[in-house]
């Protein structure tokens, strides 16, 4: 390989949606851009966190110049920690970006040695062989920005999530003539956000929530509850302003949400009049009537302050009849089940509950077709990757960009690992390099693997059988044995025969090995196939069977 090609690394996000960060290399210098988090789907047993894996980063020479953080939502900036803990390098971002970054760094205690670059939108940046520009978008979190970055064969147009509200609450809409300008000088690459590339039309304004929530402020006759993403500091905004207007205290619940609320109304972006907000032990002695409670936990977490509310759980404040709750967000793909779990319990409560499918209570922070649509003519790309979907979501949007007109040598549908090689005048398919999930289990970061997983699962689906018994180091025969243990196989009761037939198994299996003293491995395999077939013959079930000899 030609070393001076550009290279376009995706590490996380192409595939799936949540863990995104790619980076772009020249002659071995690198500038990532985001390093985010995904939360565990359902079938990572015991799993906190997913991770993107920077191994590549790590290894074979390569200078890691710095990282790029386009805006501060989990899913761009929550894996950060995690990357600085191996790779400490400058982090440039805006401020509102960089002060969401600070308290989770200060958790992971790395806060001290970490070099945060402040930039502001509109600015350029010069990383090495890369000049960066910061381009202001819309989206759901304000101060969030698209990045234009001039490289040595031409400039890579990368919008970050974003979407065109004409008139968005902060007064910042996306800068499309910014782009378009940029597009009539010439851009190689466009790197835009998939997101919603199966939904028609357009995203529609946060402005368009005001009359769905004045209609919940007039009529709700108690408590009013809204959950929504920690980091919407829009939508955070807006109802702290609703409240104001109809003379409710708010109480922030939820430990991410009081520290985004916090960190947004230091920095000045998110205004809150004296006196409003109350603290959570205090909002028992406040007129239900006259109570907001701003909550997180929108997407079913089962340990967040929504879950736990609506579960009746939660030490301070529990879900009552009469209450009006709001789940301001669409569910996470995956995370239906949880949401729709939440709900059920919150009118198993008395609750009168407005969700994604039940009352316009939320817009979404991403462009959908028209708004995707009028982003590829503007930029005008001689090549174009989707980034930021699942496969079909990549695709989509690889169609639209066939629509206006670039042809399938200009457009190439990749994930996460695919590498994509340029020269000015060329784009081919690079090397396949190393990435996948990392997970995050407690304090373990990465210790737990595929195989893990896969015997959590099975343990869960099959239950567990414990076969221990006792030999005699000089004959070989049974001392002590065999005694069962079963876990999550079959009720004790009905287990009896089943049990006897499988210590049966066991000493004929054994039987055959009489005075030949055979490795303990051997004996361990030939107990664990005889265990097996017995319990399969009985029970169509394949538990996981773990055999322990001792020897005396």
């Amino acid at each position: 390989m030609s070393s001076s090609r550009l290279r376009y690394l995706p590490l996380g996000g192409l595939g799936e949606v949540g863990i995104n960060m790619w980076a772009l290399e020249w002659e071995n210098k690198v500038l990532v851009v985001d390093a985010g988090l995904m939360f565990p789907q359902e079938d990572m047993l015991g799993i906190d966190l997913v991770l993107p894996d920077i191994s590549y980063l790590l290894h074979g020479g390569k200078e890691v110049l710095g990282i790029f953080l386009t805006h501060g939502h989990e899913d761009h900036i929550g894996g950060l920690p995690y990357t600085l803990k191996k790779l400490n390098v400058p982090v440039y971002g805006t401020r509102l970006t960089l002060g969401l970054v600070k308290p989770k760094l200060k958790e992971h205690r790395i806060l001290r040695e970490s070099d945060l670059r402040e930039v502001r939108v509109g600015d350029s940046v010069q990383i090495g062989p890369f000049r960066v520009e910061t381009i202001a978008v819309c989206h759901s979190i304000p101060d969030a920005v698209a990045l234009a970055v001039e490289t040595p064969v031409g400039r890579v147009v990368y919008t970050g999530d974003f979407k065109l509200d004409s008139a968005p609450p902060d007064g910042l809409p996306t800068d499309m003539d910014r782009f378009r300008r940029l597009g009539d000088s010439g851009v190689l690459l466009l790197l835009s956000d998939s997101t919603n590339s199966e939904r028609e039309g357009r995203s529609g304004s946060e402005r368009d929530l005001h009359g769905p929530f004045e209609r919940i402020f007039t009529e709700a006759p108690g408590r009013i509850v809204v959950a929504n993403f920690a980091s919407n500091i829009h939508r955070i905004q807006h109802l702290v302003r609703m409240a104001a207007q109809f003379e409710r205290r708010v109480a922030v619940v939820g430990r991410s949400l009081e520290q985004n609320f916090k960190t947004a109304r230091e920095l000045g972006f998110l205004e809150v009049p004296e006196g409003l907000t109350i603290r959570l032990a205090e909002s028992e002695k406040i007129q239900p009537s006259k109570l907001l409670l701003l909550t997180a936990g929108s997407q079913g977490e089962p340990l967040s302050a929504l879950a736990r509310f609506a579960a009746q759980r939660h030490q301070f404040v529990n879900v009552q009849k009469d209450d009006w709750v709001v789940i301001s967000a669409r569910p996470i793909p995956g995370n239906e089940r949880s949401v729709h779990q939440t709900v059920n319990n919150l009118y198993r409560h008395g609750a009168r509950v407005f969700y994604s499918e039940v009352g316009s209570v939320h817009v979404t922070g991403h462009a959908q077709r028209d708004e995707l649509r009028e982003m590829l003519n503007a930029v005008r790309p001689r090549y174009f990757i989707p980034v930021h979907g699942e496969y079909r979501q990549l695709v989509l949007h690889s169609e639209l960009a066939h629509e206006i007109g670039l042809g399938s040598d200009r457009v190439v549908v990749v994930e996460d690992g695919e590498s994509v090689e340029f020269e000015r005048e060329s784009m081919t398919r690079g090397e396949k390099i190393n990435t996948g999930l990392v997970y995050v289990d407690g304090l373990g970061v990465g210790d737990v693997e595929q195989v893990v997983l896969r015997d959590r699962r099975h343990l869960a689906e099959d239950g567990i059988l414990v076969v221990t018994l006792t030999l005699d180091r000089d004959t070989g025969t049974v001392r002590v044995g065999p005694d069962l243990i079963s876990r999550g196989v079959i009720e004790p009761e009905l287990s009896v025969r089943l049990m006897a037939d499988a210590r049966k198994a066991v000493l004929e299996s054994i039987a055959r090995f009489a005075n030949s003293h055979p490795e303990l491995t051997l004996l361990q395999e030939v107990i664990h196939d005889a265990v097996s077939r017995t319990v399969y013959k009985q029970t169509r079930r394949r538990p996981m069977v773990i055999p322990v000899i001792t020897e005396i």
